[in-house]
């Protein structure tokens, strides 16, 4: 029997104790989509299906160290960050991946599913002026990108304008999430020329924690395969879709994405 080693993903993240969002769910995506996922653990917190209860910070000494360990044994052909918490962490996130040679996929994480911030507000400046820059492509959504640029979308026509402001910022590709608008789901992706718009079923789920994560790292999965970056989206779109839709409950709030509906579904 001939074993292979699949494609490595690292994710840079927060660990959500909850299991459905963060660290947690970044590795059961990466599971699902035929990568081997490695982490680095930036914050931990104390959360469920209600809300985050609390969140410490790792120093940065302890993630560069992991980021030195895994990086410089393993490697990795893509990169995912999520949650970083601090302008410190930002900055030395961005350090390191803006000196390795793979895709990195940002997810700008700013507040939690219930609301919760997740992000001091000063270490929003290091996101837009030190991580995005080095980004291969940023994933935010509407409140992230607000949050990020100042531009406020309400509609489907003001898809493009939150692109081209979040590629001003520098990243090679922006993929502006549209799931909060009105009428049916459409995501934007676009490199500042070519444009594609990815649609979606809307469905009538409440448990959808993890979304942002599993999406981010269902991108970054399928460039470690070698995909470019619309067949990536493409690829980790239908994924998410497929897992929002078998949302489950869990505890008596919001319960999570269903990272393992197509081992279920058969």
């Amino acid at each position: 029997m001939t074993v292979v080693t699949p494609p490595r993903v690292l994710t840079v993240a927060g660990s959500d104790s909850g299991g459905g969002a963060g660290i947690q769910a970044d590795l059961k995506t990466m599971l699902a989509n035929g990568v081997h996922g490695m982490s680095v653990i930036a914050a931990v917190t104390a959360q469920n299906s209600l809300g985050v209860q609390g969140y410490w910070e790792l120093p940065p000494e302890a993630v560069r160290a992991q980021l030195d360990s895994v990086l410089g044994d393993i490697g990795a052909q893509a990169v995912k960050t999520g949650m970083l918490a601090s302008p410190a962490l930002v900055e030395l996130v961005a350090e390191v991946l803006g000196a390795y040679d793979a895709p990195l996929v940002v997810d700008p994480v700013g507040v939690s599913k219930h609301g919760d911030t997740l992000l001091v507000p000063e270490a929003v400046d290091s996101l837009r002026t030190r991580l995005l820059p080095v980004a291969t492509v940023v994933t935010p959504n509407l409140w992230e990108v607000e949050q990020l640029t100042s531009v406020k979308v309400e509609d489907e026509d003001g898809l493009r304008r939150a692109a081209d402001a979040i590629l001003e910022l520098g990243p090679a590709w922006a993929l502006i999430k549209g799931g909060h608008l009105p009428g049916e789901p459409v995501d934007l992706l676009t490199d500042g020329g070519a444009e594609y718009r990815f649609r979606a079923e809307r469905h009538d789920n409440r448990h959808t924690h993890g979304t942002g994560c599993t999406l981010a790292s269902a991108i970054a999965s399928h460039l470690a395969r070698g995909e470019e970056m619309p067949v990536a989206v493409a690829k980790a779109k239908e994924y998410v879709t497929g897992a929002i839709a078998r949302g489950f409950p869990l505890g008596g709030g919001i319960g999570p994405v269903d990272h393992a509906w197509e081992w279920r579904t058969g």
